[in-house]
Order: structure tokens, then C-alpha cells, then sequence
């Protein structure tokens, strides 16, 4: 993934990685709503009347991130919300112990979703882990925590999902799922990349402690009908 397509990698990646799921009308296009409820559009002049008719069902809101289209037609609303932190790591991270990660797949799906309910709200859905690899620590037979990749390219591949159980946290565990995946990434070939809100001080201190930097701030709204 390129600079420029980092700008705007919900597009980047529903053209690309993730084009045998995507849903798309011409410049425009989403993921299935099982799978994540976000829609990226080629530029920001991009007519997308026909689009959210077809793809947006009544009540729903998607997301859109790093560009957003100038226009929206009547009936619609684009509500911005607070810029988000694009951080990105070069170099290798320092890999805390712990207990082993597992590789998560669909026998660990209700404890995926149990968790993502609980610390991870909002945009994870039950197909969610078909978007890339996810990884887990488990303690005494629950989920402890939890890392994913989801968006990205043949370039960059982005670090998502990542959760700590409220009674597990303090043990190091999202910082050694961090490390270890950031690693992976980087030995193949790739760039990691994440994102955080910046009113979620803690994870943004991890990440800037683990080795990430702020790449950007970038855009982020929310879309439905009004």
C-alpha cells in the first residue's frame, strides 16, 4: 500500500485484498455488513447516490475513513467524527514474554465475539475473522486477549481487534500480541499499520511505547440515512 493509498484504505483495501468480498459500484464500494460495516469511495468527488440506495439497507450506518464524499444526497447524513491516530512501525519490536498465542479460527468464534462485544464494540461482526489472521492468548481456558489483521495490500497490512479481557489486563498480554504480529508483518514483506482513537489514551501510550509512530491523523465518519 502506497502513501497515498494509506490515505484511504478502506478503498485500498476493498479493491485489492479484500476485492473477492467486496460489494462495488463503480467508485464505490463495502464490505458485507457480516463482515465489517465500512465503505470507501475512490475521491472524495465521487457521485454515490445509486450506490447507498443499492448497498446501505434502511437503518444502517457505515463508516468511512480517510476520505469522504463532498456530497451526500437528500435523505442522507454525514456526521464527522473525531480524526483518528494512523500510526505505522519500521523496525522490529522488543517481544514481551507470556503465555503462547494460538491461532484463532472458527472453534474459538463465540469467544471472539464475546470478547470483541465486551472491550471491542461497534465493528466487529460475526465474519470478521475471514478478513485476515487473528491471534489469541488463552488463560485457564478463556480468551484473554486478542489480536487481528484486517485491512491492507500486498504492502501494508493493518493491526485490528486488539483487546484485553477487563480481568486480565495489566499482564502484558495486547503488548505481546502486538509485538509478536508486528513482526510477522515486517518479516514478510510488510508493513504494519494501525489505528486508535485518541481518547483511548492507554492503547495509543502502548503503541507509541512498542515502537509505533503517528503516520497521521485521518478522517473518519459516520454515515446513514436520515
Amino acid at each position: 500500500m502506497q502513501a497515498a493509498e494509506l490515505d484511504n484504505p478502506f478503498w485500498s483495501s476493498l479493491t485489492t485484498r479484500h476485492r473477492a468480498v467486496a460489494r462495488q459500484m463503480g467508485d464505490v464500494a463495502r464490505y458485507p455488513a457480516e463482515h465489517a460495516p465500512f465503505l470507501g469511495i475512490a475521491h472524495a468527488g465521487v457521485d454515490v447516490r445509486d450506490a447507498l440506495e443499492t448497498m446501505v439497507a434502511p437503518g444502517e450506518s457505515v463508516y468511512l475513513l480517510g476520505v469522504a464524499p463532498h456530497l451526500v444526497p437528500d435523505g442522507w447524513r454525514l456526521e464527522a467524527m473525531p480524526d483518528l491516530a494512523q500510526m505505522e512501525c519500521t523496525v522490529p519490536l522488543e517481544v514481551a514474554g507470556g503465555p503462547d498465542q494460538i491461532m484463532l479460527d472458527a472453534r474459538h468464534r463465540d469467544d471472539v465475539l464475546a470478547l470483541t462485544a465486551r472491550v471491542y464494540p461497534h465493528y466487529f461482526r460475526v465474519r470478521t475473522m475471514e478478513l485476515g489472521r487473528y491471534f489469541g492468548i488463552y488463560v485457564d481456558g478463556r480468551l484473554a486477549a486478542m489480536i487481528g489483521e484486517r485491512l491492507g495490500t500486498d504492502g501494508h497490512t493493518e493491526m485490528s481487534a486488539i483487546c484485553t479481557h477487563p480481568d486480565f489486563t495489566g499482564r502484558g498480554y495486547a503488548r505481546r500480541l502486538t509485538a509478536l504480529l508486528t513482526n510477522d508483518t515486517l518479516a514478510q514483506g510488510r508493513l504494519p499499520f494501525l489505528h486508535v482513537s485518541y481518547a483511548n489514551t492507554r492503547a495509543r501510550a502502548l503503541y507509541e511505547v512498542l515502537g509505533y509512530r503517528l503516520r497521521r491523523n485521518i478522517g473518519f465518519w459516520a454515515l446513514q440515512r436520515a
